[in-house]
C-alpha cells in the first residue's frame, strides 16, 4: 500500500493506493491563506502538518488495515514558497508562497548580479520563485535573516518535519532560481546572487529516490507495521504529469487548478526563457518538460462565485449547455499579476466592455473564456519554442467542468481529455513515486496513461470567433499595466 500527499494551496490531500493503483480512500482538509498586504500570499507550515496529521488519522481511523500495510509515501507540494529555518530547524516566520509577487524588484536585482541566470535556471527569474524571496527577507526582515540556517520548499519542509531529513527533488528545485536545471545540480553562483550559500540547501535526489523514513512515533500513531520510506518526490505539476502518465516526449496536460498550467514533457533541456515559458527538470532521471503559468486559473472562478455569494455550480447552470458565441464582456484574469508571458506581478485583473444590459451569466462566461485566453498566451509561447503540443489531458479540480474544458479547446484549437479522478492531481502521481522508490519497477510499467473518459474537440465555429476575440483580449494587458498595485 501506498500514500500520496499533496501539499496544495487550499488544502491537504491524501490518497491511499494499492499494488494495483486503485484509490482506496482519500481525504482532503482545507488550508488558509493569510494575505496581510496587496501582493502577499502567506501559509504557517505548522498548519500544513496539523492538516496532513489529521488527513492520515482519517484515513487510518476509516481504512486501519490498508493503512496499516502502507510501505512508501510520496509528497507533491506546491512549488516556489520560502521556509525559513534557524540553525535548530526552526521555522523562523510564515511561508512566503507561490503566489505571492511582493519580490518583484528583488528579481531585478537577482538578475544583475547574475546576468547568465536565464540560460542556467532555465527561466527568467520571476517574483514567485524562491530566490528573491529570500533577497527581499534579507532587505525587509534583517533580523530573520541574520538567523535563517536553512530555506526549505513546503515540500521538503513538510519531508524534515516527517522524517528529519532535508531533501529536495529535482522538479521542485527547478522553481528556485537555485538549480543548474542541465546539470541537475545547486548553482553556486545563483546562491551568491542570493546571499547564502550550499550549506542552506537541502540534498537533491530524483523524484523515484529513497528520500528518508517516516518517524517511528509517527509510524506508531497511524499503526503502520513498519516505519514507510518517502520517496524523493515532486513539485505538484510534475507530479500531475506522473500521475498522467506524461514521462515521454511531447506528453502534454492543461492544469486547471488554482494556478493553470500547459505542460510539455522533453527528452532534453532546450529553455527559451525570453517567452517567459519555464524549462525545468522532470520528477523522474534524465527528463525535462516546458511549462507555461498563469496564477489565477481556477482561483479566478472562485473568486468570482465568492463575490456573487454562490457555489460554482449555481454559476455554471446560468451557462447554456453549449456556448454559441464569446461572451459580450472581456475578463482579465490577473487578480494576483500574470506569469506567463508577462512576468508581471503587479498587474491587477478586471472587466471590459460591461454595459447597462450585461448579466452575471455574461460574466461568469467571460471569467471561463479569460482563463482559456490566458492558457492561448502560454500556448503561444509553446509555438514560439518551436514545439507545441498537439493534444492534452485536462486535470485540477476546474476539470470537473465539461463546459470549461470545451471553451479551453476551442480557444486552443486543440483537443482536450477529460479523465478519469482527473481532479486528484498531484497525490496520485506522489503515490506512484512512492511505489517507485519502493519497488525500483520500470517507470513506463507504473507511469501509464489514465482512463479518457471524453475526448473534447474544438468547435469548427467558435474556435474562429474565438480566435477574434483573442485579438482583443490580448489589448488589455497593455492598458491594465496603468493599474498596478
Amino acid at each position: 500500500m501506498f500514500i500520496g500527499i499533496d501539499i496544495g494551496t487550499s488544502g491537504i490531500k491524501a490518497l491511499l493506493v494499492d499494488e494495483k493503483q486503485n484509490i482506496i480512500g482519500s481525504w482532503t482538509e482545507p488550508l488558509t491563506v493569510r494575505r496581510l498586504h496587496p501582493s502577499w500570499s502567506e501559509q504557517d507550515p505548522d498548519q500544513w502538518l496539523k492538516a496532513i496529521y489529521h488527513t492520515l488519522d482519517m484515513l487510518q481511523d476509516q481504512y486501519p488495515q490498508e493503512v496499516s500495510l502502507v510501505e512508501a509515501i510520496g509528497l507533491s507540494g506546491q512549488q516556489h514558497g520560502a521556509v525559513f529555518l534557524d540553525e535548530k530547524g526552526q521555522v523562523l516566520r510564515p511561508c512566503i508562497l507561490w503566489n505571492d509577487t511582493r519580490a518583484d524588484k528583488e528579481c531585478a536585482i537577482f538578475e544583475n548580479r547574475f546576468p547568465d541566470g536565464p540560460k542556467i535556471l532555465g527561466s527568467i527569474t520571476m517574483p514567485s520563485f524562491t530566490a528573491p524571496k529570500v533577497l527581499w527577507v534579507a532587505k525587509n526582515e534583517p533580523e530573520i535573516f541574520s538567523k535563517t540556517r536553512h530555506v526549505l520548499l513546503p515540500k521538503a519542509w513538510v519531508r524534515y518535519a516527517l522524517t528529519g531529513i532535508m531533501a529536495e527533488d529535482m522538479s521542485d528545485a527547478s522553481g528556485t532560481a537555485w538549480l543548474d536545471v542541465k546539470k541537475r545540480s545547486w548553482s553556486e553562483a545563483a546562491l551568491k546572487a542570493s546571499g547564502i550559500n550550499m550549506s542552506y540547501m537541502p540534498d537533491l535526489c530524483e523524484g523515484t529516490d529513497r528520500a528518508g523514513y517516516l518517524k517511528a512515533d509517527l509510524a506508531s500513531r497511524w499503526k503502520m507495521k513498519k516505519r514507510p520510506i518517502f520517496a524523493g518526490s515532486a513539485g505538484d505539476n510534475a507530479a500531475g504529469a506522473i500521475g498522467l502518465g506524461a514521462i515521454n516526449k511531447g506528453d502534454s496536460f492543461v492544469s486547471l487548478g488554482t494556478s493553470g498550467v500547459l505542460w510539455m514533457t522533453t527528452d532534453s533541456y532546450c529553455p527559451n526563457p525570453e517567452t517567459a515559458i519555464h524549462t525545468f527538470c522532470h520528477a523522474l532521471p534524465n527528463r525535462w518538460h516546458q511549462m507555461g503559468v498563469m496564477l489565477s486559473a481556477a482561483a479566478s472562478f472562485k473568486w468570482w462565485a465568492d463575490l456573487c455569494h454562490e457555489k460554482e455550480e449555481t454559476l455554471l447552470a446560468e451557462l447554456p449547455k453549449t456556448i454559441k458565441e464569446p461572451s459580450p464582456v472581456l475578463f482579465a484574469p490577473y487578480l494576483a499579476g500574470e506569469r506567463t508571458p508577462y512576468n508581471d506581478g503587479r498587474v491587477r485583473g478586471g472587466f471590459v466592455g460591461l454595459t447597462q444590459d450585461a448579466t452575471r451569466a455574461q460574466m461568469t462566461q467571460a471569467v471561463l473564456e479569460g482563463v482559456a485566453y490566458s492558457f492561448r498566451d502560454a500556448f503561444e509561447g509553446f509555438l514560439k519554442t518551436g514545439q507545441a503540443p498537439l493534444t492534452a489531458d485536462v486535470i485540477g479540480g476546474g476539470s470537473k467542468s465539461t463546459l470549461w474544458v470545451s471553451i479551453i479547446a476551442s480557444v486552443l484549437n486543440m483537443p482536450l481529455n477529460k479523465i478519469k479522478h482527473g481532479e486528484q492531481g498531484g497525490a496520485f502521481g506522489a503515490a506512484r513515486l512512492a511505489r517507485l522508490a519502493l519497488t525500483g519497477e520500470k517507470i513506463e510499467e507504473v507511469c501509464t496513461s489514465p482512463e479518457r473518459i471524453n475526448c473534447i474537440k474544438p468547435d469548427k465555429e467558435l474556435k474562429q470567433a474565438y480566435a477574434e476575440n483573442y485579438k482583443r483580449y490580448r489589448l488589455l494587458y497593455p492598458a491594465l499595466k496603468a493599474f498596478r498595485n
